[in-house]
């Protein structure tokens, strides 16, 4: 996870960004809006939230490369969680 402040809080609100594009999607739908449209803006929310994810994952990482465990077979277990984070998609 983010671990300054403000790292937290850019999280946060690219969240509540893709929070807002979904409820927008929701009354494109009950407005009866294109198809298309309602893709595009789905295909948007995708891409920010795998976005996110990615800095998840990311964070992650560096603070395994960054904290390394002192057993090295936690530290490789931890390192395959990530990854297996990103391939699981």
């Amino acid at each position: 996870m983010p671990e300054t402040p403000a790292d937290k809080k850019k999280m946060i609100n690219r969240l509540k960004r893709a929070e807002g594009q979904l409820r927008g999607i929701q009354k494109m739908i009950a407005d009866d809006k294109a198809c298309a449209d309602v893709m595009t803006q789905l295909s948007a929310v995708r891409s920010s939230i795998d976005r996110a994810m990615g800095l998840v994952v990311a964070q992650n990482l560096r603070n395994c490369f960054e904290n390394p465990d002192a057993d090295p077979n936690d530290q490789s277990k931890k390192l395959d969680e990530a990854i297996n984070m990103v391939i699981k998609k």
